[in-house]
């Protein structure tokens, strides 16, 4: 089951115990202000930035979408619409992604969300034992095998990173 550590409780870490999933909670401390913050998180825990994956909130043709990518890359907006079954997609504004998720930017989980959004992870995720993702809040990410990841999210896999 999951491992404790100081500051758990969100709706993601909610959502992978009762998913009876393997995890592991991880808490750094970074300014949010940094200009790499996903970067900046990576060297806080000591981990490559290709296992540390970002959660963004696109709009597809309208509908928000969740993109989880590397931090080391960028999301690569036209892989996300056609992997979503879409022409156009773009970042969804912050505030409708906070709606939408219960989660404040920087902390958006692709687990646990207020309303399920369609999501598609990075197919390099599949190349790592365990990846890293937002837990839920700035300060805390989960450790969890990516195939508990997609299977608890429901998300299609495809290639939607670049750089």
């Amino acid at each position: 089951m999951g491992s404790k550590t100081k500051g758990g409780g969100t709706p993601a870490t909610v959502a992978a115990a009762r998913a009876g999933i393997a995890y592991t909670l991880h808490t750094y401390d970074v300014d949010h202000g940094v200009d790499n913050y996903g970067a900046a998180v990576a060297d806080a825990l000591g981990v490559p930035r290709e296992r540390l994956f970002k959660t963004l909130v696109a709009t597809v043709d309208g509908n928000l979408t969740v993109g989880v990518v590397p931090v080391s890359g960028e999301l690569d907006l036209k892989a996300l619409a056609a992997a979503a079954g879409g022409k156009k997609a773009q970042l969804a504004d912050p505030a409708a992604a906070e709606r939408a998720t219960g989660y404040v930017v920087g902390g958006i989980s692709p687990l646990g969300q207020r309303r399920r959004l369609p999501t598609v992870v990075d197919s390099s995720a599949s190349g790592f034992a365990t990846i890293l993702v937002s837990a839920g809040r700035r300060g805390l990410q989960i450790e969890l095998a990516p195939g508990d990841l997609v299977r608890l999210v429901g998300a299609a896999v495809a290639r939607i990173a670049r750089g």
